[in-house]
């Protein structure tokens, strides 16, 4: 336990592919992260906040262990983590939207492959037992699961196992070692967890800024602002155009009775085709531009 309680504590991977996600959220964030690429600790100097850099499968024991307040994690960590065990004291605030990834199972090439049901009797090479013996379950099917820390891909290639379960994000690694998938196990993304638990007052205020923030970064995220004018009739089918808009901000535009301003934020794409339908709507001078920050 730290004795520097009056700070909050982030548990976030040293290296890896959620690491320097991670960190330009924190930076989106406002956070003023001192250097701390090479070490294990780094202070934030504009909040008392201080970032730990750690293996990923270790964030899930940091938090709920009370070391850390909050973690940004696989899905997939945390969910080999949680099985298992009677009580975890993780709460999982949100998704973050990066680290998207697969957790599959893979034949080789030329295996038929029929269904679950093949697996029965068979080995199975993973870095996520829990995960894999509890699909297996759901499934009914009785195999062995045979554990691996790292170079799965290479368990058929050794006779170590006939099948494996790994993580795929662009399914190179698969191809490359004569492997295909055949069966989705778990999806998975990064995700912002916190401890479940009552932090002192203030640490619980820079929790409160620090999610704030958070929040919004993630609606400011492909989001996109839209100005343009139209007249009073169109403003009905110009709404239902914006892509998740919401209720417009529309102003009279000064000189000009009937014709109006429309202002929305939209957090959905907002492609050609939808200026398109807009002008043909109504609209004149469409305007589209990215959104830095957002407070929600």
């Amino acid at each position: 336990m730290f004795a520097d309680r009056d700070r909050l504590h982030i548990a976030i991977q040293k290296s890896g592919r959620l690491s320097d996600d991670s960190r330009n959220l924190l930076k989106k964030a406002g956070l003023r992260v001192q250097n701390g690429k090479n070490r294990l600790t780094a202070r934030v100097e504009n909040f008392p906040i201080d970032l730990m850099f750690v293996r990923d499968d270790d964030i899930p024991t940091f938090v709920n262990d009370g070391v850390c307040e909050f973690g940004i994690v696989g899905e997939n960590v945390l969910e080999e983590f949680a099985l298992g065990r009677e009580r975890v004291k993780i709460e999982t605030v949100c998704k973050l939207g990066f680290g998207r990834c697969s957790l599959k199972l893979a034949a080789p090439v030329g295996r038929d492959f029929p269904g679950p049901a093949a697996l029965a009797g068979e080995r199975i090479a993973t870095s996520y037992p829990r995960i894999t013996r509890a699909w297996l379950e759901r499934q009914g099917v009785d195999a062995r699961v045979v554990e691996m820390t790292g170079a799965v891909e290479l368990a058929p290639k050794l006779g170590i196992a006939n099948y494996i379960c790994d993580l795929v994000s662009t399914g190179q690694t698969l191809e490359e070692n004569n492997l295909r998938p055949v069966a989705d196990v778990l999806d998975s993304e990064a995700v912002l967890i916190r401890a479940s638990r009552d932090f002192p007052a203030e640490v619980e205020t820079v929790s409160d800024n620090l999610l704030t923030r958070i929040d919004g970064v993630l609606a400011s995220t492909g989001s996109k602002y839209i100005l343009l004018n139209a007249p009073g009739e169109a403003l009905g089918d110009i709404q239902r155009i914006l892509p998740g808009a919401g209720s417009p901000t529309v102003t009279p535009l000064h000189g000009k009775p009937g014709e109006f301003a429309v202002h929305a934020v939209c957090q959905e794409s907002v492609f050609w085709e939808t200026l398109q339908e807009l002008k043909e709507a109504g609209g004149s001078a469409i305007l589209v531009m990215p959104i830095e920050k957002m407070l929600l």
